[in-house]
């Protein structure tokens, strides 16, 4: 999705078969992973209601979601500012997760819980399937069910929900960059891979494997794909 021309936002249109809400919060996470919104800017609640063609209501819900998880930040009688990550932020929040997740994905490593890997390679291969065809929104959301059922198996809830906020605070600004070369759906193919290493009970791979996917997402975040 590319900015048009006299700096207007090119969203998504709005469909009938979803509420007001929903439909206009599904548009705004398309806008917010493509780039097409952009971190730091303020955007009215009228001026996106006028676009999307709805009342100013759902647009401000639909934006108090996203602000709930992190996406955005109310400005007082401006709008929502898209929230903006510095470069320390973005080193900070992938030294946690390498911290919390490589070891516990490691930890997993055992041939007699491969049927439950198995369960999750369904997921792994639609990452890789909405990665091939550019579905940018649909690779988050599967993505993060991945991520989210995969850590579950160690059976530590707290450590799940850390996990989803931390994701859920770094969007893949990247991601569009990252389609556009050709390049994201090998690092998609990575959830397979760390799938099949488990399976294996091969913990030294698992973790060299998770370790490595993110870093790919440290460098998707910075809009840096190829570190």
């Amino acid at each position: 999705m590319m900015p048009s021309a006299e700096g207007r936002l090119d969203l998504p249109v709005v469909g009938e078969r979803q509420s007001l809400r929903e439909q206009v919060g599904h548009a705004l996470r398309v806008a917010l992973i493509t780039g097409e919104m952009r971190p730091g800017k303020v955007y009215s609640a009228p001026v996106l209601a006028a676009h999307f063609g709805v009342s100013a209501t759902p647009v401000r819900e639909a934006m108090l979601d996203l602000a709930k998880e992190g996406l955005v930040e109310a400005v007082r009688n401006k709008g929502f500012r898209v929230t903006e990550l510095s470069e320390r932020d973005l080193d900070e929040l992938t030294h946690i997760r390498q911290l919390i997740e490589v070891p516990t994905v490691a930890g997993l490593a055992d041939p007699a819980r491969e049927a439950e890997f198995e369960a999750l390679r369904p997921l792994a291969e639609e990452i890789v399937t909405a990665a091939e065809r550019g579905d940018l929104l649909e690779y988050v959301a599967v993505d993060l069910r991945f991520h989210v059922e995969l850590l579950s198996l160690a059976g530590n809830s707290h450590l799940v929900s850390v996990v989803r906020d931390l994701r859920n605070r770094a969007r893949l600004y990247g991601l569009d960059a990252l389609y556009r070369k050709g390049a994201l759906a090998d690092s998609a193919r990575e959830h397979v891979w760390i799938l099949d290493a488990l399976g294996r009970g091969d913990s030294t791979e698992a973790e060299a494997l998770m370790s490595r996917h993110i870093q790919h997402v440290r460098g998707i975040w910075a809009d840096r794909p190829g570190e």
